[in-house]
């Protein structure tokens, strides 16, 4: 046994895990990482690429890749410094900030006319976009069914190829001029509220988004290769990003190592835009899991990792949110500040109180304040979730505790 409880033996199944997967097709290449008391193990396997550029050099800690739905952590841990600075309010409206979502209307019925609606029975708070109860965000339905889902997705359209690329300012600027699904506070909406916060941060701090998580956030915390986009001297480091055909169940080239140097993504930042590496996001992870502190120094205070640690959500705000959540997932997870936190432990799986949250392209990682353990799996393809790949790499990295 190591010196903080790992057993070297069962440490080497998480190796056997991603080599399974890399064997069989699921994923070019993937990376677990179990850190315990100061003790780091990675274990990696694969390359960046099944072909192309890239395709030789092999998956490791300082990997570039993209993890979209962290990026979440990242913006939420960059509000909380404004909060302490006293830039910002958790309860207050941020109206001043976004006078776009000043007097908001909000539907009747939420999948009803976008005309037929009422007034918002209070202003849009800080703690609302944190805890993602603005009150609008992702709707499933078809096309047709539900008039604010189209709209919604008229917005996501600008993101993709070969569409407008709105500013942040003009994309505020449409939403407001939407109805809200429901009143804010009332449920619980992924999606639309990270990127509304990413709007706030950036106004309330004063310069462009990326440049306030740099200077609060990445460079306190040593992130060096973690950003909006990516420059020249670590494209070679950047892997290549698949989709999984739910239909013919073949892998495709969603974003090669040009995308986010050609086309870097706006509107959308605050909630998907970031790029970083293992290496990196271990110092976010670790910082939180120390109650603020990094290498000695604090980059958050112990109050707002707490509150970014810790369920908001009630029952019913869990029960009514079926958008987006499984009723498993309504279940087991609550909501922080940006990210889940465990109400209860399912089988080999992280302790109640974990928390963390995954990404687009098969990135996922969670603190264990119960077992002092952080874990962590990088692939950069959406069918790690299909293949359970996750809950694998979980199992795994608790049977490697041998204390």
């Amino acid at each position: 046994m190591t010196p903080s409880g790992f057993s070297p033996t069962r440490l080497a199944r998480l190796g056997d895990v991603l080599k399974r997967h890399v064997g069989a097709g699921h994923v070019p290449g993937a990376l677990a990482l179990v850190a315990r008391r100061g003790e780091v193990h990675v274990v990696a396997t694969g390359r960046l690429a099944f072909e192309g550029e890239g395709s030789g050099t092999p998956m490791a800690g300082d990997t570039v890749v993209r993890v979209t739905s962290w990026t979440k952590q990242l913006v939420a841990a960059c509000a909380m410094t404004l909060v302490e600075d006293g830039t910002l309010r958790l309860d207050d409206p941020v109206d001043g900030f976004l006078p776009e979502l000043a007097g908001m209307r909000v539907l009747a019925d939420p999948a009803g006319p976008l005309d037929d609606t009422v007034a918002a029975e209070r202003p849009t708070t800080l703690r609302d976009l944190l805890t993602c109860r603005l009150g609008t965000g992702a709707i499933l339905a078809e096309p047709g069914a539900v008039p604010l889902a189209d709209a919604l997705n008229a917005l996501e359209l600008a993101d993709r190829p070969g569409g407008q690329l709105l500013s942040p300012d003009e994309w505020i600027r449409r939403l407001g001029a939407l109805p809200l699904a429901h009143q804010p506070g009332e449920r619980w909406m992924y999606h639309i509220s990270p990127i509304v916060l990413g709007v706030l941060v950036a106004r309330a701090a004063g310069r462009p988004l990326g440049e306030a998580l740099r200077e609060r956030i990445c460079e306190p915390l040593g992130m060096k290769d973690t950003g909006i986009g990516i420059d020249a001297g670590s494209a070679a480091r950047l892997a290549t990003a698949y989709t999984h055909d739910e239909a013919t169940g073949a892998l495709a080239v969603e974003h090669g190592p040009d995308w986010l140097r050609h086309r870097l993504p706006v509107f959308k930042t605050g909630g998907s835009g970031l790029v970083t590496t293992a290496d990196d996001f271990l110092a976010f992870t670790s910082a939180l899991l120390a109650g603020g502190i990094h290498r000695g120094e604090r980059v958050l205070s112990p109050q707002s990792v707490a509150l970014m640690t810790t369920d908001h959500l009630t029952r019913r705000q869990r029960e009514a949110s079926t958008l987006v959540w499984t009723p498993v997932f309504q279940q087991h997870f609550g909501w922080g500040f940006g990210m889940a936190v465990n109400l209860r432990r399912n089988h080999l799986a992280p302790s109640v109180g974990s928390y963390g949250w995954y990404g687009k392209y098969g990135t996922g990682w969670f603190n264990d304040p119960a077992r002092d353990l952080t874990a962590m799996l990088v692939t950069q393809s959406t069918a790690t979730f299909r293949h359970r790949v996750f809950p694998q790499v979980w199992a795994a990295a608790y049977r490697a505790l041998d204390d």
